[in-house]
This record gives C-alpha cells, sequence and structure tokens, in this order.
C-alpha cells in the first residue's frame, strides 16, 4: 500500500510542477499528452508493484511480423 501512496504522490507533485506552467504558455495539447502519458505511466507502474501480470508488446509484434518474415524467407531459398 506504501508503494501506490508514493506513486500517487509523486505523480501528483510532477503534474501540480508541471501542468501549471503548460497551461500558462496555453500548451493545451501538450498539457493533454503530458496528463495522458503521467497517468498511463502510474498506472503501469502501480500494477507492476502488484505483480499483476501484463502483456509483453514484443509479443504483439512477433505475431505480426512472424508470417511476413516467413513468407520472405520462404522467397529468398
Amino acid at each position: 500500500m506504501g508503494v501506490i501512496l508514493s506513486v500517487l504522490i509523486i505523480a501528483t507533485l510532477a503534474g501540480l510542477l508541471e501542468l501549471p506552467q503548460l497551461l500558462r504558455k496555453q500548451l493545451i495539447v501538450e498539457s493533454w499528452v503530458f496528463s495522458s502519458l503521467l497517468f498511463i505511466g502510474s498506472v503501469l507502474c502501480i500494477l507492476h508493484f502488484e505483480r499483476v501480470k501484463l502483456p509483453n508488446p514484443l509479443d504483439w509484434i512477433t505475431y505480426i511480423y512472424r508470417p511476413i518474415s516467413q513468407f520472405v524467407f520462404g522467397i529468398l531459398k
């Protein structure tokens, strides 16, 4: 529970430090991107510390490119 609380505190502090500067400069899109990435990163960090099994993005890439690779290597033989 302490790790989750510390992640939330750090994310909140980062948001409180950065967002006012972005909004003051009227960087609306950048503030949305920053907030979204901060939220996604915080959620992933909490899930990691809770030992939730997350899918590996490399598995998705392998699943997509394996048939293409087999086709190309089949042509080159």
